[in-house]
């Protein structure tokens, strides 16, 4: 791996970094998108319950709001049930809107990376050319240099697109795993404001 670096050329650096930002991201939208840990499925059970033992007071509902973002919503609704249905329904949906902000945190940066990693693969590969070029002379060019911008190029490029194309996979499966977790929310959503009526 140390050789290949070295072969690449100083632009290979900038695709590491890129490389080590795009699996930042992604172990940690792997571990906050859980569906257990955004939508608790006993959790709509337990608040209906509460509900009806009356024990949903300004202390549960915040202990309730801290729990999930599923929990989040349901404490709104809770806070707000007094309000006439197509009122309560704009609060919700406020709410929906700032836990669907939370979900889809960092996925713009890893769309990101799988935008600007083979721009920046093919500015090695540009570099890659220079240095070609610049190798080049009249009488005779130096082999070994000719080889070192050819490395470059062909490194640079590769290793964007190496880049690019699991970036573009995860960002897409994230993107899908937070419109099923927030079908989820709205789902348990209805449910509870359902059963205050």
């Amino acid at each position: 791996m140390h050789s290949i670096v070295i072969q690449a050329g100083w632009p290979i650096w900038l695709l590491i970094l890129v490389s080590i930002a795009g699996m930042a991201i992604v172990i940690e939208r792997s571990l906050s998108l859980q569906s257990r840990r955004i939508a608790p499925p006993e959790l709509t059970t337990q608040v209906l319950q509460m509900v009806r033992a009356q024990a949903d007071n300004p202390e549960a509902i915040e202990k309730l709001r801290k729990s999930s973002p599923l929990g989040q919503v349901l404490a709104v609704i809770l806070t707000h049930r007094a309000l006439p249905p197509n009122e309560l329904r704009l609060v919700v949906e406020d709410a929906g809107r700032d836990v669907a902000f939370q979900l889809e945190r960092y996925l713009a940066a890893l769309a990101t990376v799988a935008t600007i990693a083979p721009l920046m693969g093919l500015f090695g590969t540009v570099v890659g050319m220079i240095e070609i070029f610049a190798a080049y002379r009249p009488d005779g060019s130096d082999p070994t240099e000719l080889a070192r911008g050819i490395s470059i190029a062909l490194y640079n490029t590769g290793f964007g697109i190496l880049i690019a194309i699991p970036a573009v996979i995860a960002h897409r499966h994230f993107k899908t795993r937070v419109q099923g977790l927030l079908i989820q929310l709205e789902q348990a959503a209805r449910q509870v404001a359902a059963n205050l009526r």
